[in-house]
């Protein structure tokens, strides 16, 4: 047993090491998505919290960048380097639950062949140090089950506080441990020990920054994100695009594993009654309040990436469960075989796709707005124009066109959205006498013009219409217009919808 460990480390680490330098060099050569492109300008003014979501996307794409500078490698560099660590995580984990160290080498490798790990740690966004941390959650809380020492407690605090810098998710944390203490009548002793909420307190003091920072501006992110648990209307539209989509980001042979895995733990088949038990608290707690929110939103892909640690050690599960007989373990044994090969294709796939349109014939695709092919050439046209009118600063109404603005003008241009300001809240204030010269409104060609804009400066001109296009594709057409002379002021400083929602509510009728 304890040569074929030796023997199986190596091969596991080898081939996680050949999936992170394939991320690498996929992160390398695709442009940005806007929301990329949103972080970066957060890492370039860290702070406890932002509109949207904790820091931590912000920390790691600042080391990034100081690594490999203010490009698309810089920005992603750190976050899939992260799925070392995670890696690592997951396979002591499943080491720890299933008392088999084939059982961890499968579960690391199905991790990292899915799209969510490979699309989660290429494209940066708060799910990628998210799933990082769920993966030392769940290890945290398998020495906790392993050693049944109390300090292990302070670990998982650690965990679940790193979790809760990425997003506001891991909230949830809270009811998957207490469900799985519940669950296990010889663990329901913690409930009676220091040691869980010791580990609370180190959670609650790694979460303080992101407090701190809604205190000192009106709670807005806490409202923005916890308010979308409200429910206005329910619909099953969403549901049916949730489970065909998780489908294809664990990808096919590991979601029918990882269901095959879970079946198995919960027919008791699969290990010792609190390892089982773990697997299903940190994954159907998430899993289902995410069934929940599709009722009445959508829920993006990414969004359940936090239950994917538990998931492998499921699918880990069903690959070397003796249950299986005749056709099932044909299943197994196929899934098995083609999920690495099927998963590194897919991304293969997925990166050549969002990069040239290829494989639809040069059509367009669902990722062809969110990911800013074409944008170098496009902003270097917009640079052309700003040098020849003179103008000082660039507008654009939305926060995605104002970030890549910012990342593919010339470093230290003057881009600035005229609303939305809360988003830019903790960025220092443009230079006023930049916005009262002459300035560039870049946005969408509109059917009924700019009509708002015309009304507001007393120079209205448009220059010039420019493609953003991947190959023979127009992915859109952006309308710049010269602006000069402002009737009032440039910035609206309205508080964002969250606050005046709060407001009216505490007014009453």
């Amino acid at each position: 047993m304890i040569r074929a460990r030796v023997r199986e480390v190596p091969a596991v680490a080898l081939i996680v090491v050949a999936l992170v330098l394939l991320r690498l060099v996929a992160a390398a050569v695709t442009p940005l998505t806007f929301d990329e492109a949103y972080y970066w300008t957060w890492s370039k003014h860290l702070a406890g919290g932002y509109y949207d979501h904790p820091p931590m996307v912000a920390v790691i794409i600042r080391l990034g960048t100081l690594i490999a500078g203010d490009t698309e490698l810089g920005v992603r560099l750190v976050a899939v380097l992260l799925g070392l660590p995670m890696s690592y995580a997951v396979y002591g984990a499943a080491r720890i639950l299933s008392g088999s160290s084939r059982v961890a080498a499968s579960a690391t490798i199905l991790l990292n062949v899915t799209l969510m790990v490979s699309v989660g740690t290429l494209i940066v966004t708060p799910d990628a140090p998210l799933m990082v941390a769920a993966a030392f959650v769940l290890f945290t809380l398998a020495k906790v089950l392993d050693t049944g020492q109390g300090g292990w407690w302070l670990a998982v605090g650690l965990a679940v506080g790193a979790a809760l810098l990425s997003k506001y998710t891991a909230l949830l944390y809270g009811l998957s441990i207490l469900v799985w203490l519940l669950a296990v009548p010889k663990l329901r002793k913690w409930l009676w020990s220091p040691w869980p909420y010791l580990g609370g307190i180190v959670a609650f003091a790694v979460f303080a920054p992101v407090i701190l920072w809604n205190q000192h501006h009106q709670w807005v992110s806490f409202i923005k994100q916890l308010g979308r648990a409200r429910v206005e209307g329910l619909t099953l539209r969403f549901v049916g695009e949730m489970i065909p989509t998780q489908f294809v980001f664990a990808t096919p042979a590991v979601f029918i594993l990882g269901a095959m895995g879970l079946y198995v733990l919960a027919r008791r088949d699969g290990g010792a009654a609190p390892a089982r038990r773990l697997v299903g608290a940190l994954f159907w707690p998430i899993t289902l309040y995410f069934v929940w929110h599709s009722l009445h939103a959508r829920v993006e892909a990414n969004w359940l990436g936090p239950v994917y640690p538990p998931f492998a050690v499921a699918a880990a599960t069903a690959v070397h469960s003796p249950r299986w007989r005749g056709g099932t373990q044909r299943v197994v044994a196929f899934c098995r075989r083609w999920a690495a090969p099927g998963g590194v294709v897919l991304l293969l796939a997925l990166v050549v796709q969002a990069n040239t349109g290829l494989l639809t014939g040069y059509r367009r695709d669902t990722s062809v707005r969110s990911i800013g092919v074409g944008w170098p050439q496009l902003a270097a046209g917009i640079e052309a124009v700003r040098q020849r009118t003179g103008a000082a600063c660039v507008l654009a109404p939305d926060y995605g066109t104002v970030s890549w603005l910012m990342f593919y003008l010339p470093k230290d241009s003057c881009v600035v959205q005229p609303s939305q300001r809360i988003r830019w809240v903790n960025a220092p204030e443009p230079d006023p006498a930049l916005l009262a010269g002459k300035l560039l409104f870049v946005d969408e060609v509109r059917p009924n013009g700019q009509a708002a804009l015309k009304a507001a400066y007393t120079h209205f001109e448009k220059v010039v219409e420019l493609p953003r296009t991947r190959g023979p594709l127009t992915i859109e057409t952006y309308e710049i217009d010269l602006l000069d002379g402002a009737r009032g002021a440039v910035l609206d400083r309205s508080p964002p919808p969250e606050l005046q929602s709060s407001r009216a509510l505490a007014r009453g009728p």
